[in-house]
């Protein structure tokens, strides 16, 4: 069955769905673009975001039938974006007013020796039905981030507003030496969702370690941080956690994480992950690292909330995040891109998702995520390509299923056509193929796609993104 969409004067007509031979006679001709499977890059973890801050308490009050269609909006693979990662902020405050994440343990246990009184309230400011819903829809990257240690534990006395760790390089403390007891808080905290069968799989111990903010927020230098790993990392062997990877350090931009990089050398074989923001600088170029690299927090915090996919192609278009996405993943070899939320309210652009009192509307960006988290599945390897026409910006990948997905984003006003071939690979040839656009008017649906001789041949609307996925039948046993 091949999936066939008129286009008439840049207008989208119905779907007509009917039977067409493997040797399509008149298909479309256009410029030729090679996938190569012998040339390859890094391998893909995933897509996400976060709903820390009270975000998913945010959600928990939507009526039940919401609650599911935003959950599916943001984790489902057939009815949303398909995310595969998702951030928790794991709490430092005493309490949950405002918007504080509540800690495991708000009252000082007497010292660092002391015997520990952590409080679980099975909730963990909703998160942990969050991480479930996102679980039972097929997420199995959750990254477990500190913004701060508990205030009782740091330089300053408060989680918020700075201080630093007490017992790292520089930072001495009458209280004692904090960092063993910041470890088992940490590991607890891990413990707490294995036994609500949630698999936490990356740990963060801070978040922006170069900016002081009122909210939750604790300074780290690379050295301090390297301090802390020489202790978290045996904390969790000791406690059979050796599976979860320790990340680092999660700093306002990609330069930022490219300067702290020196300082990490000590502790290069312990670190799983090197995370990075985008908001002082954004990923344009690979970290100096052998380890994969996420862009964890990403986001239009100052733009008044629109969906569009492309108006003038503002700091909150779908397309201008597709594009972001490209280059992090492209340009830098990014393994992971996350969004700063999921869902929340209020009226910028700092979700992909708003919801106003019981409505919750999906932005262009929620699409510009999908049209990436969808195709591209968690151990997807990105692969070469070449040959894409003027103004289209290209990538492939070749999922664990074998399949290989292919990224095109027109930024012209004009539709490019494209004939899309596989080679390499020990010889793989398309069987099947399909295609999903995202534009203004769609949101990854269905688009025109013919195969012939092993190449897909489609058109890619202008100012649009598509994605052509193409498989290869499995040989019959002899």
């Amino acid at each position: 069955m091949t999936l066939v969409l008129l286009i008439a004067a840049g207008v989208f007509l119905p779907l007509t769905v009917f039977a067409r031979s493997a040797s399509l006679e008149g298909r479309q001709s256009g410029t030729g673009i090679t996938v190569n499977l012998d040339q390859k890059y890094q391998t893909i973890d995933g897509f996400g975001c976060s709903e820390a801050f009270q975000r998913a308490v945010q959600m928990s009050k939507l009526t039940e039938a919401q609650q599911q269609y935003t959950l599916d909006l943001l984790f489902s693979t057939t009815k949303g974006a398909g995310m595969s990662i998702l951030r928790n902020g794991i709490g430092s405050s005493p309490d949950m007013s405002a918007d504080h994440m509540v800690s495991i343990q708000p009252k000082s246990p007497g010292g660092p020796s002391s015997t520990p009184n952590y409080v679980w309230d099975g909730s963990d400011n909703k998160q942990l039905w969050v991480s479930q819903e996102a679980v039972k829809r097929g997420v199995k990257t959750i990254y477990a981030n500190a913004w701060s240690a508990p205030g009782y534990m740091k330089t300053n006395g408060n989680d918020a507003n700075g201080g630093t760790l007490c017992g790292v390089g520089g930072a001495s403390c009458s209280s004692g030496d904090w960092k063993q007891a910041y470890a088992d808080y940490l590991v607890q905290y891990i413990k707490y969702y294995q036994e609500a069968n949630v698999t936490i799989t990356h740990l963060g111990f801070v978040n922006e370690p170069d900016l002081t903010t009122s909210y939750a927020s604790m300074r780290f230098s690379g050295s301090q941080a390297a301090d802390f790993i020489k202790v978290l990392h045996p904390t969790l062997e000791k406690a059979n956690l050796s599976s979860v990877g320790i990340n680092c350090c999660d700093p306002e931009g990609w330069g930022s994480q490219a300067s702290m990089l020196g300082q990490l050398g000590s502790v290069d074989s312990l670190i799983s992950t090197i995370t990075a923001h985008s908001y002082t600088s954004s990923p344009g170029s690979p970290l100096n690292t052998r380890h994969r690299v996420w862009q964890t927090e990403a986001a239009d915090l100052n733009g008044q909330w629109q969906g569009a996919w492309y108006s003038s192609g503002g700091a909150g278009d779908g397309m201008t995040w597709a594009n972001n996405i490209y280059t992090a993943i492209v340009n830098a070899n990014a393994s992971g891109y996350l969004y700063w939320i999921g869902a929340q309210t209020g009226v910028t652009n700092s979700k992909l998702i708003r919801i106003d009192g019981d409505n919750v509307t999906p932005s262009k960006r929620l699409w510009a995520f999908g049209q990436w988290s969808r195709f591209v599945r968690p151990g997807a390897v990105r692969v070469g390509v070449q040959g894409a026409p003027s103004g289209v910006r290209t990538a492939a990948f070749q999922n664990i299923d074998g399949s290989v997905a292919v990224q095109l984003i027109n930024s012209g006003g004009s539709a490019a056509n494209v004939q899309v071939k596989v080679s390499g690979g020990s010889g793989f040839t398309s069987s099947a193929a399909t295609a999903y656009v995202t534009d203004n008017n769609h949101d990854i649906s269905d688009l025109t796609v013919s195969l012939s001789d092993g190449a897909a041949a489609a058109s890619v609307p202008g100012r649009a993104m598509i994605t052509v996925l193409l498989k290869q039948e499995a040989a019959p046993p002899e």
